[in-house]
């Protein structure tokens, strides 16, 4: 996966706005005010996403290519190796699985939460 199809993927979902609030390198991803995804542009390298706490574990063990995400909570989210073996539909799937985690559990007013998740439970999210 490169830069611009990563960039693409997080717009494309609903409500998802870029933001760059470290440096103007590093591209950050949220809904709802949330981040759920994070990446730097310059050095496309690794993707970190959210992940819930057990199935971060098991994606370690189970891929070299995914690890504890450097400078984040190590407990919840993980670094995914973008210049690795793993196919660009598994990245977009931990993009995935991590806007839908934020969505559900971090998403506030109860409201935005719902409008969103309703909109998503309409329209589906994009593979």
């Amino acid at each position: 996966m490169d830069v611009l199809t990563f960039r693409d993927y997080c717009l494309s979902l609903p409500m998802a706005e870029e933001t760059t609030p470290f440096d103007e390198t590093t591209l950050v991803y949220k809904v709802g005010g949330k981040m759920f995804a994070c990446a730097d542009m310059a050095e496309f390298e690794w993707v970190a996403v959210k992940c819930d706490p057990a199935e971060a574990v098991l994606l370690r063990e189970q891929y070299d290519e995914v690890s504890a995400a450097w400078h984040f909570n190590k407990r919840h989210w993980n670094a995914v190796r973008t210049t690795g073996d793993l196919p660009d539909g598994f990245i977009r799937e931990q993009i995935r699985n991590s806007y839908l985690l934020v969505l559900r559990c971090s998403v506030t007013p109860k409201a935005l939460r719902e409008e969103i998740l309703a909109y998503v439970g309409e329209h589906g999210l994009p593979e």
